[in-house]
C-alpha cells in the first residue's frame, strides 16, 4: 500500500513494520530510499548504493513499504511508457491538480506506489503537455499552447531529417542548392541556428574536413584567393572597399611657394606618396635639409565626410598585389607627393654642417613644395652598394643627395645612441601578374638596413621626434607611440620610446595612410598657423583613435601576413619545388630561405637555432594556407646549394 500525503510520525514502540521507503524530488530529479529516522520537519535516509543523507519532509512525494527502493523507479517508468499521454491530458482539466488526484482518478481510488509513481514520471516526462506548478503539482496546457508546441515538435523532427539528409550530400560531394545563397555565410560567420550550419558541421565531423575543405570537395570554392580575401573583407569591409560618389577634395594653394627642388624615393608600386626630401646650400658647408610630409589636412578637418571614411578605416591595407587605401583616390591625388607640380605639404628643415653633420637649428613651415622626381628603389638600389664602398655613382640622378642623406641619416641615428649593428630582418616584394588562381607570383628578397633604406627610415624617426617634442612642448595633444620595459603602445600622453632611445615619438609622417597621422597633423597645423588645435588629450576622437587604431592596425597587418604566407604556398606549386633548404628558428619551426615563410616540421629532430637543413616539401594546402614538410637531413654551412629546387 502506498501513502501519498504529509510524513508521518513512527509507530508506538513495541509495534513493529516492514521498512518504509520514500519517493522524493532533488535539485528536479526523482529518488528514492529508505528511511531509518521519521520526524515532522526532516527524515533520516539510506539510499539504496549505501549513502545516508538527511531531507526534508517537504520534498516527500510518496511512501510506500513495496516494491523495494531499488525497484520502484524502473518499474515506474515502465508504467509511464504504457500511459497514453494525450488521454492523461484529456482527463486532467484546466485546474491545478496534484499529481496523486490524478492517479486515483486515472488509476482507481487506491493506486499502487508504482502507479502512482508512474503517473508522476509521466507528467514530469512531457512539460510540453503539463505544467510544473510546485512538487508534484501540475495543469493541463492550454489547447491552443499545446497545439503551438505539438507543431514545433513536428517541425523540428523535419529540420533534422532536413538537416541529415543535407549532410550526407554534403559528405558525397553534392552542395545542396538551399546553400548557394548564404555560402559565404557558412564560410565566414556562420549561424550555428540554422540547419544548413547544422549540416555543414555534421558532415564536417563525419568527413573530418572543415568548413572550406569540405565546401570545396563539393565544387563549390571557386578560388582559394578570393577565399581568403572574402574572409577579411567580410570582417573589415562589410559594405565593400569602394567609396561614395561625388567626394570633393580642393589642395589649397594660398600657401607660400618653397624655394626647392624636392624629390620621393619609395617602391614601385607606392601612389600614396607622404614624404619627400630636398636639400639647399645655405653658405659655407651648411646645408639646409627638408623632410617634407603630404598635408591631406589642409584639404578636410575632423567631423567632414572624408574624416568619416578615414577614420573608419583607420589605414590603408596592404597585400601582395594590390591595396585599399584609408582616402579616396581624389584625396590621394590632390595631396600625394607626386611629381610635376608644388604640393600642399608640411615641412621640417634641419640646419645642418656638412663636416660632422651636427644639428644648429630646425623649424617647420606649411608651405607648398615643388616635387621635382620620384624615384623608385628599384632604379636606384645599385646606390646600396656604392655608397658602401665609398662611390657617389654620379650617373644615377640625385645620387649626390641621396649619400649626403645617408650620412646625416647615420648621424642621427648615432645621436640617439641606436647604432645598427648586425643585419636586420629582410623585407620581401611580391610582384604579382594577371589575377586569381591564374596569377603568377615573384618574390624577391630586400635587405633592411642599406643606405638607403636607412636614410628613409631615420629621416621619419627625425620628424616624428621633433613634432612630438614640439607638440608636446606647447601643450597640444597628440598621439605617441611609446615603449616600455619591452612593449610598445599608442597613448595619449608623451613618453619615451626606449626601443628607438628617443624622448617623443608622434607618428606624424604617414598621413595619406594612417588616420592617427592624420590627427597629429590637424594638431601640428593649428600650433604652427596659431590656432586653436581641434583636440584635447581626452577628447573622445583622441582616445577612440588610440584604442581602434591598434586594435585594427594589428589585424590589418595580420591580414597582410596571412597573404604573404599564401602567396609563398602558391609560388612553391607554380615553380614546382620538392627540396628546399631551410633555417631553424627553434624546436621543429623552420623559414624557408628566401621566403617569408615559415613551417613546422614534426619529423626534425632537436637541432640548435640557426642550424641549415634540407627538407621535403610534401603537400600544399591553399585553403587552409600549410604547408607539410619532412626533414631530410642537416647542411652544413660550406654548402651552397640553390635555396629552392624543383
Amino acid at each position: 500500500m502506498a501513502s501519498i500525503g504529509p510524513a508521518r510520525r513512527g509507530p508506538p514502540l513495541g509495534f513493529h513494520l516492514a521498512p518504509v521507503n520514500v519517493l522524493y524530488e532533488d535539485s528536479g530529479a526523482f529518488r528514492v530510499a529508505t528511511i531509518l529516522a521519521d520526524g515532522d520537519a526532516a527524515l533520516q535516509i539510506e539510499a539504496p548504493h549505501g549513502k545516508r543523507t538527511k531531507i526534508k519532509a517537504k520534498d516527500v512525494l510518496l511512501r510506500f513499504a513495496e516494491p523495494s527502493a531499488a525497484e520502484l523507479l524502473a518499474k515506474a517508468q515502465a508504467f509511464a511508457a504504457d500511459i497514453d499521454t494525450d488521454f492523461l491530458w484529456q482527463c486532467c482539466g484546466v485546474q491545478e491538480f496534484g499529481y496523486a488526484e490524478l492517479a486515483r482518478e486515472y488509476c482507481g481510488p487506491t493506486p499502487s506506489a508504482v502507479e502512482a509513481a508512474g503517473v508522476l514520471v509521466k507528467l514530469h516526462s512531457a512539460p510540453m503537455y503539463f505544467y510544473r506548478k510546485g512538487r508534484g503539482r501540475y495543469q493541463a496546457a492550454p489547447p491552443e499552447t499545446l497545439r503551438a508546441a505539438l507543431a514545433g515538435v513536428e517541425r523540428k523532427k523535419l529540420q533534422q531529417a532536413q538537416v541529415a539528409t543535407w549532410a550526407r550530400q554534403l559528405e558525397q560531394g553534392t552542395l545542396p542548392e538551399e546553400f548557394l545563397l548564404i555560402l559565404p555565410q557558412l564560410l565566414y560567420a556562420p549561424d550555428r541556428n540554422r540547419p544548413e550550419t547544422k549540416a555543414l558541421e555534421e558532415a564536417c565531423a563525419n568527413t573530418g574536413r572543415s568548413a572550406a575543405k569540405l565546401i570545396e570537395y563539393c565544387g563549390a570554392l571557386p578560388s582559394s584567393h578570393e577565399y581568403h580575401l572574402g574572409r577579411f573583407l567580410r570582417g573589415y569591409f562589410p559594405r565593400g572597399t569602394g567609396f561614395p560618389a561625388g567626394i570633393q577634395v580642393t589642395a589649397s594653394q594660398d600657401l607660400p611657394v618653397a624655394e626647392v627642388s624636392a624629390f620621393s624615393l619609395d617602391d614601385a608600386s607606392t601612389t600614396e606618396i607622404d614624404d619627400a626630401f630636398s636639400l639647399t646650400r645655405i653658405g659655407g658647408d651648411r646645408v639646409r635639409v627638408g623632410i617634407h610630409i603630404a598635408a591631406p589636412a589642409l584639404g578636410f578637418g575632423p567631423g567632414s565626410p572624408l574624416d568619416e571614411i578615414a577614420r573608419e578605416r583607420l589605414s590603408t591595407v596592404y597585400v601582395p598585389g594590390g591595396k585599399i587605401t584609408m582616402l579616396p583616390p581624389a584625396a590621394i591625388e590632390g595631396f600625394s607627393l607626386t611629381a610635376g607640380a608644388g604640393r600642399p605639404a608640411v615641412s621640417l628643415y634641419l640646419d645642418i654642417r656638412g663636416g660632422d653633420f651636427a644639428l644648429e637649428s630646425v623649424h617647420s613651415r606649411v608651405e607648398l613644395v615643388p616635387i621635382v622626381a620620384n624615384l623608385r628603389h628599384d632604379a636606384v638600389e645599385k646606390l646600396d652598394a656604392a655608397f658602401l664602398a665609398g662611390d657617389l655613382c654620379e650617373g644615377v640622378p640625385f645620387s649626390r643627395e641621396l649619400h649626403t642623406l645617408w650620412r646625416l641619416a647615420l648621424a642621427r641615428e648615432q645621436a640617439r645612441g641606436k647604432s645598427s649593428s648586425g643585419p636586420e630582418r629582410p623585407d620581401y616584394t611580391f610582384r604579382l601578374q594577371g589575377q586569381g588562381d591564374s596569377a603568377r607570383v615573384d618574390i624577391s628578397e630586400r635587405r633592411r638596413g642599406t643606405p638607403l633604406d636607412k636614410l628613409v627610415s631615420e629621416l621619419m624617426i627625425t620628424v616624428n621626434s621633433t613634432w612630438g617634442r614640439l607638440l608636446d612642448e606647447h601643450g597640444v595633444a597628440a598621439i605617441y607611440r611609446v615603449q616600455a620595459g619591452g612593449k610598445v603602445r599608442m597613448s595619449t600622453a608623451a613618453s619615451p620610446h626606449q626601443g628607438l632611445g628617443i624622448s617623443h615619438y608622434a607618428w606624424a609622417s604617414s598621413p595619406l595612410r594612417r588616420y592617427v597621422d592624420l590627427v597629429n597633423q590637424w594638431q601640428l597645423l593649428a600650433l604652427l598657423t596659431e590656432q586653436s588645435p581641434p583636440f584635447s588629450r581626452n577628447a573622445d576622437v583622441m582616445l577612440a583613435a588610440v584604442h581602434d587604431f591598434e586594435a585594427t592596425y594589428a589585424a590589418y597587418d595580420e591580414f597582410q601576413r596571412h597573404m604573404e604566407r599564401y602567396w609563398c604556398l602558391r609560388w612553391l606549386l607554380q615553380e614546382s619545388v620538392e627540396v628546399a633548404t631551410a633555417e631553424v628558428v627553434r624546436e621543429n619551426l623552420v623559414k624557408f630561405d628566401g621566403l617569408p615563410l615559415y613551417a613546422r616540421v614534426p619529423s626534425m629532430p632537436e637541432l640548435p637555432s640557426g642550424t641549415a637543413v634540407e627538407i621535403a616539401v610534401a603537400e600544399v594546402d591553399l585553403v587552409e594556407a600549410e604547408v607539410k614538410c619532412v626533414f631530410r637531413r642537416r647542411r652544413e654551412l660550406v654548402e651552397t646549394p640553390a635555396a629552392l629546387s624543383p
